[in-house]
């Protein structure tokens, strides 16, 4: 009988951590039964021997079995595993989650906090009267306003009304998600530091103002892993037709994260998923037969050299197999009744606009897709306030509204986290020409509105507060690293246990800034 004895052992780590235990000297020998049954009697196996060779067998199990557990961490799946709903690096979670998924619909531009969610009166009080210095101090402006003679204050040309048992004021332009304000927590004390929008998106998409960092989806596909069979783990929807500041694939990427863990972009007309449909002349069954045979090829590889990427290569080539039936199904509205359609509005019959990816969230939602992400573009308006503003709700407001209704009849709100919000705020005087029926207003990130409603989070519940010009916080501000401490709080992560190895360094999300889950807004 052959036995073979390993003499040494190497550890190599990949790029993404992920330790691979590599062979490289073996010496075979040939053994009686004899010395099977008792090795301390065959020639040359003296105790000596016997330890040594026994201190190296249980040294390659050590190995091995991290090599499995941090397979494990990254949630990768097992040969026997392909195919199942996968855990992530965090299993299980630090506390018990109060969300099991995310709807994230993102105003991309920086929606006007003074037209939707921050009531100010004074503003149309002294409409007209240069901002106080006293106000501003001395804080920075963009160069778009910032040479301006005066900067005249611009009260809304909208009306405001107090709703729900909570009494929250919000604007006239939003009528259908006001009748949800006491499902809500409104946080009108938001701020960053970036005063542009690619930076301001980008923190908060991914947690820091400079690109290639992972998004906020890809470290929760990263920590929790997939619910689901058949779909990805995070989507991402945007609204066609819509032109204003670019949205960039890294927005939704993995960043320094394995690239299975980025974002999945769903699209409108006969492709949803791009390269996902067999090319013409290629059937199922044939391409049932190819990754039958690619697996088996790639199983007899992976046992020979263990690397643990084999694994994520089968386990994506069978869901991209899986998904030429399961998207085609989920993005089939056609089982929808009129009275959905006409609840979401009469958009939501055209794929690709907010109303029907907002239908197509809810979707998703009841088949345990994750992280839903959704851009609706067009808020960045330094001129046309009134009329801008007024189409932008107008395309989003009823569609809104619908999506939270939807959640709560389907018991589903309790579990999903809905967040509504763009990367930063409005000025509260006018950039340009001040007149009677029109004005613009340029970035400020000193203070902007969100929302957050479903999953942990407690209803009726305003937080925050600005001055009477809305300039300036005056009380609770939350930063966006706050903002994201709150929704892993509420997915079940500790934000500053969740972190993963970049050039050397532990990264989070939350970066290393103080971060802290907002406790008033959580039920």
């Amino acid at each position: 009988m052959l036995r073979r004895v390993l003499y040494e052992a190497l550890v190599v780590v990949d790029d993404d951590g992920c330790r691979t235990f590599v062979t490289t000297d073996f010496e075979y020998q040939l053994l009686s039964n004899d010395s099977i049954m008792n090795p301390l009697n065959t020639a040359g196996n003296d105790r000596r021997h016997w330890l040594f060779r026994a201190g190296l067998g249980l040294g390659g199990i050590a190995l091995t079995d991290m090599w499995s557990r941090q397979n494990r961490s990254f949630g990768r799946e097992s040969a026997s595993e392909l195919g199942a709903p996968t855990h992530g690096a965090l299993n299980p979670t630090h506390h018990l989650p109060k969300a099991k998924r995310v709807i994230y619909l993102f105003m991309a531009g920086g929606p006007s906090q003074l037209e939707t969610y921050d009531y100010k009166p004074l503003l149309n009080e002294k409409q007209g009267e240069p901002l106080p210095d006293s106000v501003r101090n001395g804080q920075r402006l963009t160069g778009m306003s910032g040479n301006q003679a005066i900067l005249p204050l611009a009260g809304s040309a909208f009306k405001f009304n107090q709703h729900g048992q909570s009494g929250a004021w919000i604007s006239e332009l939003l009528p259908h998600t006001a009748k949800h304000v006491d499902d809500m927590a409104i946080i009108r004390s938001m701020y960053t530091e970036a005063i542009n929008h690619d930076p301001a998106i980008t923190l908060l998409q991914t947690g820091n103002q400079v690109s290639g960092r992972p998004s906020i989806g890809a470290w929760l596909n990263y920590g929790l892993g997939s619910d689901n069979e058949n779909l990805p783990s995070f989507v991402v929807l945007i609204t066609k037709g819509k032109t204003d500041q670019p949205l960039y694939s890294r927005l939704w990427g993995a960043g320094f994260l394995p690239a299975r863990y980025q974002g999945v972009q769903f699209r409108s007309g006969k492709e949803p998923v791009l390269y996902l449909s067999n090319p013409p002349g290629v059937s199922g069954a044939s391409r049932r037969k190819m990754l039958d045979s690619l697996q088996a090829l790639h199983k007899i590889e992976m046992n020979e050299s263990l690397d643990a990427e084999l694994a994520t290569r089968i386990a994506q080539y069978e869901m991209a197999f899986r998904m030429q039936s399961s998207v085609p199904e989920v993005t089939d509205l056609s089982s929808e009744t009129e009275e959905t359609f006409s609840r979401y509005g009469a958009q939501s019959k055209t794929p690709g606009t907010f109303a029907a990816n907002c239908l197509l969230a809810r979707r998703m939602a009841e088949r345990d897709v994750k992280f839903i992400q959704l851009y609706h573009q067009g808020w960045d308006h330094h001129g046309g306030v009134p009329g801008g503003m007024r189409t932008q709700c107008g395309e989003i407001d009823q569609a809104t509204g619908a999506l939270l209704q939807d959640l709560k009849d389907r018991d589903m709100l309790k579990d999903t986290l809905v967040i509504w919000g763009g990367e930063f705020g409005r000025t509260n005087y006018s950039q340009g020409k001040l007149s009677a029926t029109d004005y613009g207003r340029d970035h400020h990130p000193r203070c902007f509105s969100m929302w957050m409603a479903g999953g942990g989070i407690k209803g009726g519940v305003v937080h925050g507060e600005t001055c009477p010009f809305g300039y300036n916080i005056v009380d609770k501000p939350v930063h966006v690293r706050d903002f994201h401490a709150t929704l892993l709080h509420l997915m079940g992560i500790d934000h500053e246990r969740f972190s993963a190895k970049f050039q050397g360094l532990d990264a989070r999300l939350t970066g290393v800034d103080p971060a802290s889950p907002i406790k008033e807004i959580l039920s």
